[in-house]
C-alpha cells in the first residue's frame, strides 16, 4: 500500500489539538434569553412524559467537537456530553436528506425509496405521504411539536411541507442550504429564491437575521409560551454549518490566528452554532422544562473537507460511505439518564431516534410496523448492551456503477459495481463506489489552496470494487481485508442480498421548471396544483415540463434590496 503523508507534521499533533474552556452558563450573543422491535414502558423515575429537544447540525465534521481533540472552541457541546452519555459508536447517513428521512421515519432509505442522492429544490418529490413520522406519533402521544430550521424533505405540494407531517409550527427553509442573512437560495445559474417560511408562508419580515441566532431565539420564544407541564417536542435542524460559510464577525475574530480562511470562517461558525444550544439549554432551565427533558445532539452527515471542515482521523468525507461520512456526533444530556458522565459504545443508528423516543413519550409503535430502528434507550440510559447489531449505510442502484466491479466479483450473488455498504457486528462492507477516500487532517495550518501537502493518499484500490474492514479494531478503515477473509466478504454480500429484496422502487423524478421561484412571487414553496398532482399520482403521465406564464412577482424588488444590502454588510464582516 503505498501511503503519501506530510513530512514534519507528525500524527500525534494533529491527534492532540485541545480546546478553551468557557463559562458555558454565561449567556451568549445567539439570543435575548433572560437571566433570571422495542420496549415501551418508562424507567419509574419517569413521572410524566418527558420533553424533548432534538438538535441536528448540519455538515458538522466529526473531528469538530472539543471532546474529539479539535482546535474550535464548543464549550456547551463539551460540557453537556460530559455530563451526559457520549455516543461513540453512533452512525448517520453521508448526506442532508437520507439522514433527516430516516431520522423523521425510522426506516432505512431502501424502504422510503430516497435511495438515491438527495431531493433536489425543483424535483417533484417529498418524504412519501404514508410514512407516519416522528412528530406524529408524538402528537398522538399528547406532545405539542414543533419544528425550528432546515426541513429538505421535500415541498412541491402543501401535503409535503412540516406542517401537513407532524408539526404544530414550523420556521424555518424548505431546500438544502440558503444565505444565513438573505434566505436566498440559487438552484443553478438564475434560479434563486427566497426560502424561509413561517408555517405554511414565506417569513419576508425576517430577512437580514442570521439563521442561528433565530433559530435560537424561537426555540426560546416557544419554550417562554408553552407550559412546562404538558410534553413538548423541539427538532432544531440548523443551518450551521452548511455552507456557504458566513458567520458574525466577532466570532471569525476569534479565529483571526488560523491561516487556513475556510476553516477561519467555519470554526466562527461551530462556535456561534454551540453558544446556540447554550441559549438553548439555558431557556430549558429558565421556564422550568431541565427537569424533565431529554436532549439529544447529533450531526446530519460527515464533514466537508474542502469547506472548512474534519473528520480526521477518519477515512473520506461528506457523501462518501467511509467511516468519515457516517460517523456521527451524537450525545444524550438528560437529568433522567441512569448512569451519566460516561461513553457509550453501544452500537446505535440514526432511524433508532424514532421507537427510542416514541417510547419515552409512551406512545404506540404497534401501529407502525416494519421499523429500522430500534429502542436504544436502555442500552444509553443503563448502559445495557444495544439491541442493533448491523447496519444497512445505503443501497444505491442508480449511483455510478463501478468500472471494475462485477457479480463474478461478488460470487455470482451481488453485483459489486452497485454502490452499497453495510456493517455486521465489528465488520464492514463496501461495493461498487464509496466515494472520496483520503484522510484529511485539520486545515489550519496554511491558507494554501486546498491544503493538499496535508493529505494522505492511497494510491492503491482504484481498480477494486469490494473493501472489508474490521471497523473494531481498524476504525480508520486502513486496513481492507477482502481478500483475506473472503468468507466474510459472502456473508455480508448475502445481507447485501436480504436487504435489497425488500428495497422498493428509486423515487427519483427529473426536475420541473414549474418549480421556479418566479413563477410563485420569488420564493422557493410548494408550487404544484391539486389538479397537476391528482394528474401525475394517478398515471396520467410525467409533470409536465413547463406551465403557464411566470406569475408578477410583487417582491422581487424588495428582495433585491435586501440582497444587496447584504452584499455591503459582508463586506465589512470578514
Amino acid at each position: 500500500m503505498a501511503v503519501y503523508a506530510l513530512t514534519g507534521f507528525s500524527l500525534v499533533s494533529l491527534l492532540s489539538f485541545g480546546y478553551l474552556s468557557w463559562d458555558w452558563m454565561k449567556p451568549g450573543l445567539v439570543a435575548d434569553v433572560p437571566t433570571g422491535p422495542m420496549e415501551k414502558s418508562l424507567p419509574p423515575a419517569f413521572a410524566r412524559p418527558p420533553h424533548i429537544i432534538f438538535i441536528l447540525t448540519d455538515d458538522q465534521g466529526y473531528h469538530d467537537v472539543g471532546y474529539h481533540g479539535s482546535d474550535i472552541q464548543t464549550p456547551t457541546l463539551d460540557r453537556l456530553a460530559a455530563e451526559g452519555v457520549k455516543l461513540e459508536n453512533y452512525y448517520i447517513q453521508p448526506i442532508c436528506t437520507p439522514s433527516r428521512s430516516q431520522l423523521i421515519t425510522g426506516r432505512y432509505q431502501i424502504h422510503t425509496g430516497l435511495q438515491h442522492s438527495i431531493i433536489r429544490p425543483r424535483q417533484p418529490n417529498c418524504l412519501p405521504l404514508d410514512q407516519v413520522t416522528l412528530p406524529q406519533k408524538l402528537q398522538e402521544a399528547g406532545y405539542s411539536t414543533h419544528m425550528v430550521g432546515k426541513w429538505h424533505l421535500g415541498f412541491y405540494k402543501k401535503e409535503c411541507l412540516p406542517t401537513r407531517r407532524g408539526f404544530d409550527t414550523f420556521l424555518g427553509s424548505l431546500t438544502g442550504n440558503v444565505d444565513y442573512y438573505t434566505y436566498d437560495n440559487c438552484d443553478g445559474p438564475g434560479v434563486c429564491g427566497y426560502d424561509l417560511h413561517e408555517g405554511e408562508n414565506v417569513a419576508w419580515d425576517q430577512s437580514g437575521k442570521y439563521s442561528t441566532f433565530l433559530y435560537a431565539q424561537r426555540v426560546s420564544k416557544i419554550l417562554a409560551s408553552h407550559s412546562p407541564k404538558e410534553p413538548i417536542f423541539i427538532y432544531v435542524a440548523f443551518q450551521a454549518v452548511h455552507t456557504p460559510l458566513q458567520s458574525p464577525k466577532e466570532y471569525i475574530y476569534r479565529y483571526r490566528s488560523m491561516g487556513n480562511v475556510a476553516r477561519r470562517k467555519y470554526a466562527a461558525m461551530v462556535t456561534c452554532m454551540d453558544e446556540a444550544v447554550k441559549n438553548i439549554t439555558w431557556a430549558l432551565k429558565k421556564y422550568g422544562y431541565y427537569d424533565n427533558s431529554v436532549i439529544v445532539f447529533s450531526t446530519d452527515n460527515g464533514g466537508q473537507t474542502f469547506s472548512g471542515g474534519s473528520n480526521w482521523p477518519l477515512r473520506g468525507r461528506k457523501g462518501t460511505y467511509w467511516e468519515g461520512g457516517v460517523r456521527g456526533i451524537g450525545f444524550v444530556h438528560s437529568p433522567l439518564i441512569k448512569r451519566k458522565r460516561r461513553t457509550s459504545w453501544a452500537l446505535v443508528h440514526i432511524t433508532d431516534w424514532y421507537p427510542t423516543l416514541v417510547s419515552l413519550a409512551r406512545g404506540n409503535l404497534s401501529n407502525v410496523p416494519g421499523l429500522d430502528g430500534y429502542n436504544v434507550w436502555p442500552a444509553i440510559s443503563e448502559g445495557k448492551e444495544s439491541p442493533r447489531t448491523e447496519i444497512l449505510h445505503n443501497i444505491d442502484p442508480l449511483y455510478n456503477h463501478a468500472k471494475y466491479g462485477s457479480l463474478e466479483d461478488g460470487f455470482g450473488i451481488w453485483n459489486t459495481a452497485v454502490q452499497a455498504s453495510i456493517r455486521v457486528g465489528e465488520w464492514k462492507l463496501l461495493t461498487g463506489d464509496p466515494g472520496y477516500s483520503d484522510w484529511i487532517p485539520p486545515q489550519t495550518l496554511t491558507n494554501f489552496p486546498g491544503s493538499w501537502w496535508n493529505l494522505e493518499r492511497l494510491t492503491d484500490g482504484l481498480r477494486k470494487s469490494v473493501w472489508l474492514f474490521n471497523i473494531t479494531a481498524d476504525p480508520y478503515e486502513r486496513y481492507d481485508l477482502s481478500e483475506q477473509r473472503p468468507d466474510v466478504v459472502r456473508a455480508l454480500l448475502t445481507r447485501l442480498v436480504h436487504y435489497n429484496r425488500t428495497a422498493i422502487p428509486v423515487r427519483y423524478p427529473a426536475e420541473n421548471p414549474r418549480a421556479h421561484p418566479d413563477f410563485n412571487g420569488g420564493a422557493w414553496g410548494p408550487w404544484a396544483s391539486e389538479d397537476e398532482v391528482e394528474e401525475w399520482e394517478g398515471g396520467g403521465g410525467d409533470p409536465p415540463k413547463s406551465q403557464g406564464k411566470k406569475k408578477k412577482c410583487k417582491i422581487c424588488k424588495l428582495r433585491s434590496f435586501f440582497r444587496k444590502l447584504n452584499t455591503r454588510l459582508m463586506s465589512n464582516r470578514i
